[in-house]
């Protein structure tokens, strides 16, 4: 009696283990967790790094259906993102077929949208044109309220991961989710202080991003336009006067002097929209800028800025950077692309 108990019990036991491991599927998880085969690495660690994941319960049970099913050599090497919730026939057969591999790209601060949209098509992840006219003027931008100018500053600078095929609306939402998500209370309460609009703020960021190379003037750039706009000068940005919808690039000294939209060495005030996408360092500049008396700001050959309050001061850095360069004069921040004031 006592032995048929036992085996009673083990039998349970196993069959428990059996059902928990290798039938059971995990829980669905709230964000897919992310799992990286490399080429080369043995199936052992990939498995490890499934059951550490909670990808599969047992790396051991992984293992042993994986020998059964002959499938341990054919892993396709790759990142892959799990969504949780699906026993371990369907995990491995992601990884045989590949098919939940995602495609990584960084998108760098200050790009335009129809930069990012090349860098998203030579990820293999859309077609560039069909990205750029939905981040214009696609149902999801309509839906926000970014019309008529589109995405353009709200397409947020960062490292992103998509399924390969994800669509352009999937790609769209994670990065205007990611822009969305830095419009905090606290953000919201200073902006209302600096009388900005959330498109106000992201123009101004963008400016800021377009003109400073060391990130540790952002604050003081920022000072610039804000005393410019205080005392209704024009902003002279040559990176506004360089700005094109189409994505054209245009040497500063031909853009100062070409009309648009955009040129604020036409008009005074913000241009009517971004003029890149800034990444958190300008849009915190923008938000805290620096309490300076500067105006003018010139550029060195190491992308460091020589800054001024008056416009003798400015002249007199430019001056000096000709002569110590001797050559022709650098490109200038504020007001002397075009030698206009």
């Amino acid at each position: 009696m006592i032995a048929l108990v036992a085996g009673g019990v083990i039998s349970t036991a196993a069959a428990f283990g059996f059902y928990y491991f290798w039938i059971a599927a995990p829980p669905v998880f709230p964000q897919p967790r992310l799992i990286t085969v490399r080429k080369g690495e043995s199936f052992r660690a990939v498995a490890d790094d499934l059951a550490r994941a909670g990808v599969v319960r047992s790396s051991a049970v992984l293992m042993l259906y994986a020998e059964m099913s002959d499938t341990t050599r054919r892993v396709q090497p790759g990142e892959y993102a799990f969504k949780g919730g699906e026993r371990i026939p369907a995990v491995m057969g992601h990884l045989v077929r590949g098919d939940f591999l995602v495609v990584t790209v960084t998108i760098p601060e200050g790009l335009t949208v129809h930069q990012i949209a090349e860098r998203l098509g030579e990820a293999g992840l859309v077609c560039p044109p069909v990205f750029e006219a939905a981040a214009r003027r696609g149902a999801l931008v309509d839906a926000l309220g970014l019309a008529p100018l589109g995405a353009e500053g709200y397409l947020f600078p960062a490292t992103y991961r998509f399924p390969p095929n994800a669509t352009v609306t999937d790609i769209l939402a994670a990065m205007l989710g990611r822009f969305y998500e830095i419009l905090t209370p606290r953000v919201e309460e200073r902006m209302f202080e600096l009388g900005l609009t959330p498109r106000k703020l992201v123009t101004m960021a963008s400016m800021i991003e377009k003109e400073a190379k060391a990130p540790g003037e952002r604050k003081l750039i920022a000072s610039v336009f804000y005393n410019r706009l205080r005392l209704d000068m024009p902003l002279q940005s040559d990176p506004t006067a360089e700005y094109s919808l189409e994505g054209e690039k245009r040497p500063a000294a031909l853009a100062v002097r070409t009309p648009s939209i955009f040129n604020t060495y036409d008009f005074t005030g913000l241009p009517p929209g971004p003029i890149a996408n800034p990444g958190l360092g300008s849009i915190e500049a923008a938000l805290y800028p620096a309490r300076t008396n500067y105006l003018y700001f010139v550029a060195r050959d190491d992308g460091t800025h020589i800054f001024s309050r008056t416009y003798e001061e400015h002249l007199r850095a430019i001056a000096d950077l000709k002569r110590k360069a001797r050559v022709a004069a650098p490109r200038s921040g504020v007001g002397t692309a075009s030698g206009r004031r």
